[in-house]
């Protein structure tokens, strides 16, 4: 099929096609994006898991450090909070609410335009059928010109029904990768509440240690002669 065939065909559709066709590329470029980011953002979340294990000491400087080398991925706010709250004697329930925080700030940056590629799946067969029935009020009109056969409908008819055709093969291809994405969008919030637990048991753990060791000191050596009355 050549390029005037195409451009026939668009203009025939009322053109539909050309918004089909931008829609497309609108889609694919959304999938590629989002795939390389979610695929960036899951191989950083096995990453930290792997480096918050090895630590033997979770404390503010190596998690700062940690978080800058996960720039501009949802990991690094995490590792952020958490790195602002080693410092600080906070409960299980303290950094918990913090880092749930962090988590929620990053959710909107983690399914960012997927909204756009599930109207895309929505509208592209109603656009294509919409093309179908412009088509069709062209070629029912060779009808009204003496001369013209019955039967130079049949390829108006033919040439319309492949903009419902486009529609439906744009919409299933969304549909393939929306879902997809979806699935991987879930995985990488699992992972993030995974690292979550993992930061708030370990910071917890050193606060209840920290106190702990500050109960258990020995009262001064002055002390016990004072109350001896020496």
């Amino acid at each position: 099929m050549t390029v005037d065939n195409l451009l026939h065909l668009a203009n025939n559709s009322g053109g539909v096609l050309y918004v089909i066709a931008a829609m497309l590329f609108v889609a694919l470029t959304i999938i590629i994006e989002r795939s390389w980011f979610l695929q960036r953002a899951a191989s950083a979340s096995h990453a930290v898991l792997d480096r918050i294990d090895r630590l033997e000491a979770l404390n503010a400087g190596a998690l700062t450090a940690c978080a800058e080398q996960f720039q501009a991925l949802p990991m690094a706010s995490l590792l952020k909070a958490a790195g602002r709250l080693a410092g600080q004697t906070s409960t299980r329930e303290e950094l918990d609410a913090c880092l749930d925080e962090a988590i929620m700030r990053e959710a909107p940056n983690i399914d960012r335009l997927l909204w756009v590629l599930d109207t895309i799946v929505t509208l592209a067969p109603l656009l294509g059928l919409f093309g179908t029935i412009v088509g069709m009020f062209n070629a029912f009109q060779v009808l009204s010109n003496p001369g013209n056969a019955p039967t130079q409908v049949t390829g108006g008819v033919a040439e319309a029904l492949i903009a419902t055709a486009s529609g439906l093969f744009v919409a299933m291809i969304g549909l393939v990768f929306f879902n997809g994405l979806h699935n991987r969008v879930r995985s990488v919030v699992h992972q993030l509440e995974t690292v979550k637990a993992a930061l708030v048991n370990r910071l917890a753990a050193r606060t209840h240690d920290a106190a702990k060791a500050v109960h258990e000191v020995p009262r001064p050596v002055v002390g016990k002669f004072a109350s001896q009355g020496v």
